[in-house]
Formats: C-alpha cells, sequence, structure tokens
C-alpha cells in the first residue's frame, strides 16, 4: 500500500494507509451506537484532547456560519474536557434539559473518505437522529451531514473535529451533544 495521501470521492480513487471507507464507517457506527446506548464513557474515549466539537448555525437559508468564534453557533465545545464537563453535567441530573433522558437513535449512511493518509483522514456522511422526550410522549427527528476529522495517535484513530450542519434547524426541543 501506498503511505500517500488520496482524496476519494473525487475521482481519483486508491489505496492509502490511511482510514479506509469501512473502517471510518466502523468509526461513525461505533460512536453513534454509544450516544444511543449513553455509554458516554466509551463515546468520550473516541475523542483527540484537542478536539472541536461544532454545530454552526444558520446565517440564511443557504449558508451557514463559518466562524464559532465570532458568529452563532447551536453547539461549540474547544478541547475534550469541555465534553467531559458536558457530560458529567447530563449523569449528575444538574441538566434541566436532560432530567429525563431522551431516548435517541442516530442512523448514519453515506459516508465518503473525502481525504486520508497515514495520520489524518476527513471524513464526510449524513445522519439522523430520532429523539423521543418521555416526559412530553414527543418525538422528533434531526437530520443533517457530519464532517469529522480523526487523526491517528500511531495505535487508534481519533476524533479531531466533529462539525454536525443540521438542516432542520429550527428545534422543536432542546439539542444537546448526544442528541445530534
Amino acid at each position: 500500500m501506498s503511505a500517500e495521501a488520496v482524496t476519494l470521492g473525487t475521482g481519483t480513487v486508491g489505496q492509502t494507509a490511511g482510514l479506509s471507507r469501512s473502517q471510518a464507517e466502523d468509526l461513525l457506527y461505533r460512536e453513534a451506537r454509544a450516544l444511543d446506548e449513553r455509554r458516554f464513557d466509551d463515546w468520550l474515549a473516541m475523542y483527540a484532547e484537542d478536539v472541536v466539537f461544532w454545530a454552526p448555525a444558520w446565517k440564511s437559508e443557504t449558508t451557514p456560519t463559518s466562524d464559532p468564534e465570532s458568529e452563532l453557533s447551536l453547539i461549540y465545545y474547544e478541547g475534550k474536557q469541555n465534553l467531559v464537563d458536558r457530560i458529567w453535567r447530563l449523569n449528575s441530573n444538574l441538566s434541566n434539559a436532560s432530567e429525563i433522558p431522551a431516548r435517541v437513535v442516530h442512523m448514519v449512511s453515506n459516508v465518503i473518505v473525502e481525504s486520508a493518509s497515514a495520520e489524518e483522514a476527513v471524513v464526510l456522511s449524513s445522519f439522523t437522529a430520532h429523539h423521543h422526550d418521555p416526559r412530553s410522549d414527543r418525538t422528533h427527528v434531526f437530520f443533517g451531514l457530519y464532517r469529522h476529522v480523526f487523526k491517528s495517535d500511531g495505535k487508534d484513530w481519533l476524533i479531531a473535529a466533529k462539525t454536525i450542519t443540521l438542516m432542520n434547524d429550527c428545534i422543536p426541543t432542546v439539542a444537546d451533544v448526544y442528541m445530534l
């Protein structure tokens, strides 16, 4: 196998020492299952310490925000410790938004390894997340696009960045990290 980076999904197809589509799918499915089963420690273990977790807002009907530092975001966490803190609040019952845990099932599809090298891979996918709130007995569906940047630590592929572009952003309920 060649160790040079290749771009997949844009006409150039080949082998790489980097992340394969099958491996990318496995990582995305494992992340979704950990969230669905509320195995947050397993979910957090998939993230790099310097992760950027971002769900941009929309500034117009066709354009999402592009800078989480200066524009509105639906969710923005920089660094794994901020995700750890958020999960602690969820588990501690100190989060009014999650007093009774929502039931969530994620479906991930259309996985494309946009670029890959031995050190880093950019993976695009689509998702739906079905969310049931037992307090109100209501079900909502979130859907959108994921962009994951994975980096290799020499042993595992870790999520270095996750961008969630929520297509139906008129949210009829709360939205939290485990729901999208």
